[in-house]
């Protein structure tokens, strides 16, 4: 009996590390996921467990390996980004994967700035919104000036994605898709690493750019098969859509964040859209991609508890409603802002909110939720305007979460009427666009 060709893919999120295997047709096949607990850094605050993780994906492939009905022929790695790990002499991390939610010194960061001419400036020209530790980059600032004794130990430093695929293969890179994604080390005027980079002695520990469908080969413990050298995972999430489209379109990538991506928007960021967290992606080819970021997942998990809450009602409930456009016209007509959020801004997009929400002022739970999404849509629909921008586009495709929610997609249609939406059909698109890279060469 002969085995089936397959690609394997590492999607290693935030929350959920994954093991694919597509076979030639690009259908999964196979997966399997684990959870790891963070590890606390010296400083108490939770970090990447690097460690378990390296240990969790090496027995996993070697098992891959031993399947009877499968062959490995590729492989290739998705991550999240803002994430880097830095390495000594001889390839071992040096500090901990540090979290991007960890607080970044305020006089360390106002010096940083300072230094490189404002906030503001800073932020035009690296096409990266003001996110301290998010800002990757600036991971690197910290460490030389907040831990001086771990930054003499550092060798190198990998973005996440590529140090996955170096894991395997023991051959350094950069990639772009890493690099520009809000790290606050690139000049997009310049199209080159930002002049701080230089001047504080970081290039130097920043391997060799190579293009994101880099072929690599795994070392002999693996088998030496054709690797890929890993993608950003918003990055690659994109990839199926640019393969399968032939006319302008946008992409809204949802989950704990909405993600606005427009392919075809290559104009340069203004002051107001950085301050409404636009920016600017790099392609695997090193080209300016336009998008906007929204925090609606956690937002939207926070408002639902308080309602289940409110109502005592059962986890899931709000998965059974479907559109209904009278209810919808009766609270858009409404006016009057009736619900306070927790973590949004829509101040940050000129729209008001309410001080507090009085979740007695609601009839029952569908109508509160309704003017929830309501609400909720008007923030995004802001949000992905930033980069629809007259580009042309007409069909906006909606993957993660979101594309099952029926009320939340049928006030999107409402109030986006130019534009064709629709729910995505790539599952695991990370992981997917992983798998293209690899296999399209």
């Amino acid at each position: 009996m002969s085995k089936i060709p397959v690609t394997a893919i590492f999607d290693i999120g935030k929350t959920n590390k994954k093991f694919f295997l597509f076979d030639e047709n690009l259908d999964e096949v196979y997966h399997t996921y684990t959870r790891l607990h963070p590890i606390p850094d010296e400083d108490g605050f939770p970090s990447e467990p690097v460690g378990p993780l390296k240990d969790w994906m090496r027995q996993t492939f070697k098992e891959a390996l031993e399947f009877p009905q499968y062959e490995i022929k590729r492989l290739n790695f998705s991550g999240h980004g803002a994430s880097f790990v830095h390495v000594d002499e001889y390839g071992n991390p040096a500090t901990p994967l540090y979290d991007y939610l960890k607080p970044f010194p305020s006089e360390l960061l106002d010096r940083f700035y300072e230094e490189n001419g404002g906030k503001m400036s800073f932020c035009r020209a690296t096409s990266s919104p003001p996110l301290a530790m998010l800002n990757s980059g600036l991971q690197i600032y910290f460490i030389k000036y907040a831990k001086p004794d771990l930054f003499k130990k550092i060798k190198h430093s990998l973005h996440l994605p590529q140090y996955l695929s170096f894991l395997f293969t023991g051959t350094m890179v950069s990639d772009y898709t890493s690099i520009g994604c809000h790290t606050g080390l690139w000049d997009f005027e310049a199209d080159d690493y930002h002049e701080w980079v230089k001047r504080e002695g970081i290039e130097a520990l920043l391997p060799p750019i190579v293009p994101g469908n880099t072929v690599l080969k795994t070392t002999k413990e693996f088998g030496e098969i054709p690797c890929g050298i890993g993608v950003h995972d918003s990055s690659g999430a994109l990839l199926p859509y640019l393969r399968q489209e032939t006319e302008p379109f946008a992409l809204l990538s949802t989950g704990t964040w909405a993600i606005s991506i427009n392919p075809f928007n290559k104009s340069k960021l203004k002051k107001k859209e950085l301050k409404r967290d636009c920016l600017q992606f790099l392609s695997i080819s090193g080209q300016p991609i336009k998008i906007s970021r929204l925090f609606i997942g956690e937002e939207h998990k926070f408002q639902v508890d308080e309602m289940y809450s409110h109502w005592d009602l059962p986890l899931g409930t709000y998965k059974k409603l479907q559109f209904d456009e009278s209810l919808f016209e009766k609270v858009r007509n409404i006016g009057q802002k009736k619900i306070h959020f927790h973590y949004l801004k829509p101040e940050d997009f000129d729209l008001e909110q309410a001080e507090k929400t009085d979740w007695n002022s609601f009839s029952d739970f569908e109508e509160a939720y309704y003017t929830f999404l309501h609400e909720l849509t008007e923030i995004q629909v802001a949000s992905l305007e930033l980069v629809l921008d007259d580009t042309g586009v007409k069909r906006l495709f909606v993957d993660g979460g979101f594309n099952a929610n029926e009320v939340f997609l049928g006030m999107l249609r409402k109030k986006l009427p130019a534009l064709e939406i629709i729910p995505s059909d790539f599952p695991n698109g990370s992981a997917l666009g992983a798998a293209m890279l690899v296999t399209m060469t």
